[in-house]
């Protein structure tokens, strides 16, 4: 499996197109807010001849939504999240307009992505994670063979997502974090929502609001 980064809006936000040898790819979370934006993770989809099979957001806070509905009408893609997140995705003009940020209005999503669900797509196999906290529904990914773990907004370098929005909880989130994620190899690769990439080791060991 191979990722596409790409960081994007006023936020920063990480979007991860996700894809493999067959060509066939995810786009998670695309937060592309503008036509250079767009243009942008088209280019790199064209330029490597990959073909989008599936619309994917970790969680549904304004930031991680902007280019939801350019990608569901540009690939023909209908969005999946997690069902706990859907009122999340329901505030986003609310949001949007709150912060001053054009928001072109989210499809509904066509299906819910449960724990344990497998995202498939190419050759590659994708374990869906529930790790809620920093939302009320967050979703993490985790690709096995190659210990790449996709985080959202859950686990950053030395630091954790917020809980002072809507549905956030610290203690869930810690909770998340410990039950869910330090269970993987120290190896693990984690891609966040924001910011660089880190280890699971790398956390475990220097990570200030997770030392016990």
């Amino acid at each position: 499996m191979h990722l596409g980064i790409f960081t994007f809006n006023p936020f920063q936000e990480n979007t991860y197109v996700l894809y493999d040898e067959t060509g066939e790819c995810v786009i998670l979370d695309p937060g592309c807010s503008n036509v250079k934006e767009q243009k942008i993770l088209d280019d790199f989809i064209s330029s490597n001849e990959l073909t989008p099979v599936r619309l994917i957001n970790t969680h549904c806070h304004i930031d991680h939504i902007l280019g939801n509905k350019y990608v569901s009408e540009k690939y023909k893609l209908g969005l999946e999240i997690h069902k706990g997140e859907l009122e999340t995705l329901k505030s986003g003009v609310l949001v949007g307009n709150a912060y001053g940020i054009p928001y072109e209005e989210s499809p509904d999503p066509i299906s819910f992505i449960e724990d344990g669900d497998k995202i498939v797509f190419g050759n590659t196999s994708l374990e869906t994670l529930f790790t809620p906290g920093h939302s009320p529904a967050s979703i993490s990914f985790l690709n096995r063979e190659t210990n790449i773990l996709i985080a959202g907004d859950v686990l950053f370098r030395e630091s954790i997502g917020r809980t002072d929005l809507p549905g956030g909880s610290t203690d869930t989130l810690l909770k998340s974090i410990k039950e869910r994620l330090f269970t993987l190899p120290d190896e693990t690769q984690v891609f966040s929502g924001h910011g660089p990439k880190t280890t699971i080791g790398h956390e475990r060991v220097n990570n200030p609001f997770l030392r016990n």
